[in-house]
């Protein structure tokens, strides 16, 4: 059963608290960090983490897009931070950075972008608790699925199973009730889901739905 992140990208900011309230099935809240840099959009900062901790017990997946993570490293783990995604484009230390990340005792992710081929993060592969494939380009919620990053999805398990590591696949952008169950056989583990969850009239029976999967 694939676990579930519902991203509050697509959430109502004018009632943020009801649509938390209204995921506490899936597995994770993911939480997307945009500095208007690194990517063309602004949206949160480590006060509004501070009080989304405050109204979940899920985890909070927290996915920096920005430059220069590791100055805000500490900042968005005291705020609550459970996971910490960083890209590998946005980092020129990566190893640093990861360390960086698992000393806060909080697990450690990299992200690529659709254009990145994942063997740049076989290296690294046994520092990390997880993966994030962006099967759409970072920015802006609502946008189609890219599909070859499927083919990374399996380039990544493949690795991770020749391994022996337990390093989870998450994917992001375009994820819908329709394609959760192709992506889940490529070998996702977490299906990170905006629109689709936030725009449902049932968002528990699509949560349901995407866990099927």
């Amino acid at each position: 059963m694939a676990l579930i992140a519902p991203s509050i990208l697509s959430a109502d900011f004018n009632n943020l608290e009801k649509d938390i309230k209204a995921i506490s099935s899936a597995d994770y809240v993911h939480i997307d960090v945009m500095d208007g840099q690194f990517v063309p959009n602004i949206t949160i900062g480590p006060v509004v983490i501070k009080n989304l901790k405050k109204i979940t017990s899920l985890p909070l997946d927290v996915h920096l897009m920005i430059v220069k993570p590791e100055n805000l490293i500490d900042d968005f783990r005291k705020a609550g931070a459970d996971i910490i995604t960083v890209h590998y484009e946005a980092s020129h230390h990566l190893d640093r950075l990861i360390h960086q990340i698992k000393a806060t005792d909080a697990k450690a992710g990299v992200s690529i972008n659709p254009a990145t081929p994942v063997e740049v993060l076989f290296p690294i592969l046994e520092l990390i608790d997880l993966v994030l494939i962006m099967s759409v380009n970072p920015g802006f919620g609502g946008q189609k699925f890219i599909p070859y990053t499927l083919e990374k999805v399996k380039t990544l398990k493949s690795k991770i199973t020749e391994l022996g590591l337990s390093t989870l696949i998450e994917i992001d952008g375009g994820v819908t009730t329709d394609n959760a169950k192709e992506i889940t056989n490529a070998g996702v583990d977490i299906l990170v889901a905006g629109s689709t969850v936030f725009n449902s009239n049932n968002i528990p029976a699509t949560i349901q739905a995407l866990k099927n999967a």
